[in-house]
């Protein structure tokens, strides 16, 4: 196994660990809780967003350009994953198409430099050996990527079988699955709270 293969698994493999990592799982699906797969390019856009933000500060912090304070980015992950859940409450998810800007597709780039925050703080522990860290991270952010369309790609087919298929009601789908974030959202930040000493 090449070196760009083991850290685009470590990459793939983070953010589909659904025991420890699904609080970017559950952002991710919390960013794409207004949309059906008909609004394929909204979704596109919006990872798109969260990629290059959670890119800046991945790279910079697993470069140690920038210094970050670990306690601080586990409490501002779930409060990210809050504040998008509980915009999407009232947000009209009829009426996404007719923007050419949303809100949501800013929320997704500053967000993600949070969450590329958290992603460093890993990396890192496994890179103590490396003397390069430039394909690593290339590498490791590919695969965060790749695990992140997985998430996407059963989401939104999900959301296609009872939406489209079934006839729920996509306003009953979008409160249900945004509360529903948003309270296991309130849980981790209790669990994660950062007080300034």
């Amino acid at each position: 196994m090449s070196e760009f293969q083991l850290y685009f698994g470590l990459g793939k493999d983070h953010i589909l660990d659904y025991k420890n990592g699904y609080d970017h799982i559950i952002f991710v699906v919390a960013l794409c809780a207004l949309y059906l797969s008909r609004e394929w390019r909204q979704i596109l856009i919006l990872v798109t967003a969260f990629t290059i933000g959670h890119s800046v500060t991945l790279a910079l912090s697993t470069l140690r350009m920038i210094s970050v304070n670990v306690e601080l980015v586990e409490f501002l992950i779930p409060l990210t994953i809050f504040v998008t859940a509980i915009s999407n409450l009232f947000k009209n998810e009829n009426n996404l198409s007719n923007r050419k800007v949303h809100i949501n597709y800013l929320f997704a780039g500053l967000f993600g430099l949070i969450h590329g925050m958290g992603f460093s703080s890993y990396l890192r522990s496994i890179l103590t050996k490396e003397d390069n860290i430039t394909t690593p991270l290339l590498a490791f952010n590919l695969g965060l990527e790749f695990g992140q369309l997985i998430i996407v790609a059963i989401f939104m087919t999900i959301a296609f079988v009872l939406v489209d298929l079934f006839g729920l009601n996509r306003r009953d789908w979008k409160m249900v699955i945004s509360s529903a974030i948003a309270g296991i959202a309130l849980v981790l930040m209790n669990e994660n709270w950062y007080s300034i000493d």
